[in-house]
């Protein structure tokens, strides 16, 4: 049962501290970083406690940052709550989650313990590879920022019956935004951005997973990211069609029409979390980075192997090692080894190319090639070729000096290095 007691139990604190710290993230409109959380609270912990109590607690402004979408010139606003405000969404998080997991599908896979992005991309090749090859692919336009306060909080009071904790969680969901140094009321949604935001979403789309559920429509969802699943296209439209009101009439929200299509599971045009389908010549579907996944990915890649930046070898092989590891792990049981093979070739030939650039002055390549094994003649006139960096890169001096061995060997992370199909096998 969700109370305000259980709610301000020292374990529960506790556990949401050790949470809001180990997530990290930007200060709020304070300045305060995690860091600093846990000092503060040895001084004004009891203090901070006995407000929530007597209803004094206020939540200050959250501050609104704006990040870059996919499409050109747009942006998802991010509400960032002080570390303290961050603590007391965490700690009444923590009990709506277990109080909630009893009741949530099977189908929502997103912020649910033991759930993830993997779980869902699993359930929905199950059903595709069931038969189940037309996909609604459902859009919520702007979800997060249109969440009807009134809707949530009756929702939420049919199942909390402790005043108290429905009356906190409305001061988050009116908590004043700052954005360009002006504070604005906030009288909708639920700003991504604190800990509670995802939770709260979850309860409210559970409404649409039921009537789902009870019409016997097969989906997957993963927070507001959503496909329904049919046997035929006519199926996919009735389905959308009926389910189109309910969104709409009962939930208070809006489906963008632009971007919520009906499609063959097959089609290059469905992305459902990065990923895109495809069918192989036995007839089983299978997943795959979505081509916009791969591109975003070679995107990255450019950046951080830009050799203009001016930075040591050991900050390139760093960040280079910590994005391929979190890219690669994600896509990771899925089928990508062309791609893998053909873009640790370009990202190798790059790397190569850091190196001639960090050398720079032709006696310090001059040495460095003797010392990768070539004789002084040879050295000597590659280091003073005057063709391009990219060129030198390529060329067959560079590929049996600076090995594939020498690179492993080096720290630098490929991605094959961690991609490892055999091993890890595909869906």
């Amino acid at each position: 049962m969700v109370t305000l007691e259980a709610i301000l139990e020292r374990n529960n604190l506790n556990q949401a501290w050790k949470r809001v710290v180990a997530n990290k993230g930007s200060a709020g409109v304070d300045g305060m970083e995690v860091q600093d959380l846990l000092p503060h609270l040895l001084e004004h912990g009891p203090e901070l406690v006995q407000s929530i109590k007597e209803g004094r607690y206020k939540p200050q402004p959250v501050l609104r940052v704006l990040i870059p979408k996919e499409e050109k010139g747009k942006f998802r606003p991010l509400g960032i709550p002080t570390a303290v405000d961050r603590l007391v969404q965490q700690a009444v998080q923590q009990k709506l989650s277990e109080e909630y997991e009893k009741v949530f599908s099977d189908s929502s896979h997103g912020f649910r313990p033991n759930r993830s992005c993997q779980t869902a991309i699993e359930q929905s090749l199950k059903l595709a590879n069931e038969g189940y090859v037309w996909v609604v692919d459902l859009d919520l336009a702007k979800f997060f920022d249109t969440v009807n306060h009134s809707k949530l909080l009756q929702l939420l009071s049919e199942r909390i019956k402790d005043g108290q904790v429905i009356s906190l969680i409305h001061k988050f969901l009116r908590a004043p935004v700052l954005e360009d140094g002006k504070t604005m009321p906030n009288t909708i949604g639920t700003p991504q951005g604190g800990p509670i935001s995802p939770t709260l979403a979850n309860i409210m789309l559970n409404e649409l997973d039921k009537k789902l559920e009870e019409r016997g429509h097969p989906f997957v969802r993963y927070a507001d990211d959503m496909m329904i699943f049919c046997k035929s296209r006519k199926s996919a439209e009735r389905t959308l069609a009926n389910i189109k009101p309910f969104i709409e009439k009962k939930l208070f929200l809006k489906l963008n029409e632009d971007k919520t299509k009906i499609r063959y599971i097959g089609s290059t045009d469905v992305k459902f979390l990065g990923f895109g389908f495809y069918v192989t010549k036995e007839g089983t579907i299978k997943a795959r980075p979505h081509q916009k996944s791969k591109d975003k990915c070679i995107k990255r890649l450019k950046e951080i192997t830009n050799r203009s930046r001016g930075q040591s070898l050991e900050a390139f092989r760093k960040q280079l090692s910590e994005f391929v590891r979190g890219w690669v792990n994600y896509f990771l049981r899925s089928d990508m080894t062309m791609f893998v093979r053909d873009t640790d070739q370009w990202l190798r030939r790059r790397i190569r190319q850091i190196y001639w650039k960090q050398w720079k002055k032709v006696r310090t390549k001059y040495h460095a090639l003797q010392k990768l094994g070539l004789s002084p003649s040879i050295a000597w006139q590659y280091a003073n070729s005057r063709k391009s960096y990219w060129h030198i890169a390529n060329s067959r001096i560079l590929a049996t000096t600076l090995t594939n061995r020498f690179l492993r060997e080096m720290g630098w992370v490929c991605l094959g290095n961690v991609y490892k199909k055999r091993d890890q096998g595909c869906y």
